[in-house]
């Protein structure tokens, strides 16, 4: 058994590529099932965020192209996507789950969304059918790891988020954001952050609902509400946009916008797909940003005490797996001591001094059968366990 991944992220890949490997939760649960069922797959988990799209297996034989299977699932051609695949093995493998977790690879050094991302991603895989107990440890080291991360070390400052990098871009654009009116497109988690942050900038924000949705939602306090419809409308005189939805088509067109009489001079795109089309950024007077480019990448050092977890991390994984393979061989010495114990002649012995018998004929075959033996350290060591799970 062996674990694999298969990346494209923002590091390796630009936006017009990655938003064509980006997937909804109802296409991952998809996927998550029909990948389980190629050959060699143990397991599998896929995490699409806006900056990556990742596909983890477990596999007993090798790799199937995880490339080719991404493609294909998206209707695109791995010929088309030059260089924009990583695939990673073993250990490698869980160095990334665990630096994705982290949010290491993240835009945003250190954001706390990918930690969420990360655990609805094995948690899909868990509703798909699809997991398996190595991919499940996995994810459950690296949400560990993560968490232990951000309350241990300070990995950065602000912002932690693209919404606080977003509204941080637009207050060095407009100066002071207090007063400045303000539409956000979307009700979901980012949307609803997006409008909290501008809202405590000192915007007057107003969010989209869609009709159909309005008993699920929740408007952040201290905004207004619209209708998704009536969106463009609710444009006219506001002095900035921001689209956060999981729409598959464009929330803001070129020719909508420019239909305005008085649109909005700064627009920020958070989706993977784009909510704005790209052509909004050529009209005059308008500023368009998206994912990539609110800000450079800036590349840190994690410090000494992030480097411990994520070792302490890799180890805690290393053990179990190592354990996990063991378990055919421990039952294999398990029935080998049964046969054993099972010619001694027990005739007259009390049920104490046969018990007495077999632990002592168990030990002395197992250490007098590791190869280079055991030291008195290991056997005290050894001895002291047993006694603490005795107590426990």
């Amino acid at each position: 058994m062996a674990l694999y991944c298969c990346a494209v992220s923002d590091r390796r890949t630009p936006i017009e590529l990655r938003e064509r490997l980006s997937f909804t939760r109802g296409r991952v649960l998809e996927l998550d099932r029909r990948l389980k069922e190629a050959a060699g797959v143990e397991g599998c988990a896929l995490l699409s965020t806006c900056n990556r799209t990742e596909l983890y297996c477990a596999c007993s034989g090798e790799f199937p192209d995880g490339p080719a299977l991404l493609c294909r699932a998206a209707g695109a051609l791995p010929e088309n996507l030059p260089g924009a695949f990583q695939v990673l093995e073993g250990d490698e493998a869980l160095t990334h789950l665990l630096e994705v977790a982290a949010g290491l690879h993240s835009r945003i050094w250190g954001e706390d969304q990918i930690l969420t991302q990360v655990r609805a991603a094995i948690a899909l895989s868990r509703e798909a059918g699809s997991t398996c107990p190595e991919l499940e440890t996995a994810f459950r080291v690296a949400v560990s790891a993560g968490k232990r991360l951000r309350t241990r070390v300070r990995l950065t400052g602000v912002p932690t988020s693209a919404p606080q990098r977003a509204v941080e871009v637009l207050r060095e654009q407009l100066g002071d954001l207090t007063g400045k009116r303000a539409l956000v497109i979307g009700n979901g988690e980012m949307g609803r952050l997006s409008a909290r942050l501008l809202r405590e900038a000192g915007c007057s924000v107003n969010v989209t609902l869609r009709s159909y949705r309005h008993g699920e939602t929740v408007v952040p306090t201290g905004c207004g509400a619209v209708p998704y419809e009536d969106r463009f409308a609710a444009m006219e005189g506001v002095d900035l946009l921001l689209s956060a939805t999981v729409s598959p088509h464009y929330t803001v067109t070129a020719q909508a916008l420019a239909a305005l009489k008085n649109p909005p001079r700064f627009l920020v795109d958070l989706a993977i797909p784009r909510d704005i089309e790209p052509a909004v950024g050529e009209l005059p007077g308008v500023k368009l940003y998206n994912i990539d480019t609110l800000g450079e990448r800036v590349e840190r050092t994690v410090p000494p005490e992030g480097e411990a977890i994520l070792t302490a991390a890799r180890e805690e994984f290393r053990r179990w797996w190592a354990y996990r393979a063991a378990l055919p061989a421990l039952e294999e010495v398990q029935s080998a001591a049964l046969d054993r114990l099972r010619s001694e002649d027990l005739s007259g012995l009390t049920p104490e001094e046969a018990a007495a018998l077999a632990v002592r004929r168990t030990v002395e075959l197992l250490a007098g059968n590791l190869p280079g033996g055991l030291s008195a350290e290991d056997l005290m060591a050894c001895a002291q366990k047993i006694r603490a799970h005795t107590r426990d």
